[in-house]
């Protein structure tokens, strides 16, 4: 039995978790330097320790309206394939363990609809919270940006 630490963050009503190893550190969020000719999702940059970060706002990602930021609103500062993005959420405070036992594949129609980006769902008590498949959620929106 292999578990591992996970970092929740909520969009929406949705609670979602990412492995905690590639998750460099959660900072505020007081708005972005937007980029010109940027997808609706990227919201901008920011400096993080003196690195620029682009920071993709998972509300348009997934596809949600918007909501004003609040003092809860996050930046999760994630590297992964050498690259270092901001997913800008809702709330993140809390990390979790999951058990691999926990996961279970997602039905077909959720992996379809949710653009690929939701690897698994677990309960965790009376919560349900789905994993999100990071490289997919990186790699589109790299890919998104040399199409451009």
């Amino acid at each position: 039995m292999i578990d591992t630490l996970h970092v929740v963050f909520r969009v929406g009503a949705t609670e979602y978790v990412i492995p905690a190893s590639p998750v460099l550190g959660m900072e505020s969020y007081d708005g972005a330097t937007p980029v010109p000719g940027a997808p609706a999702y990227l919201a901008g940059v920011i400096q993080v320790r003196g690195r620029i970060v682009p920071v993709i706002d998972l509300r348009v990602r997934f596809g949600l309206p918007p909501i004003p930021h609040s003092l809860d609103t996050r930046v999760v500062v994630v590297e992964h394939g050498g690259r270092v993005v901001g997913l800008l959420v809702d709330r993140a405070r809390e990390v979790i363990r999951l058990v691999r036992e926990q996961l279970e594949q997602p039905p077909a129609i959720v992996t379809m609809e949710s653009g690929g980006f939701v690897a698994a769902i677990a309960n965790v008590g009376p919560r349900m919270v789905m994993l999100v498949d990071l490289p997919s959620l990186i790699g589109a929106e790299e890919k998104q940006q040399h199409v451009q």
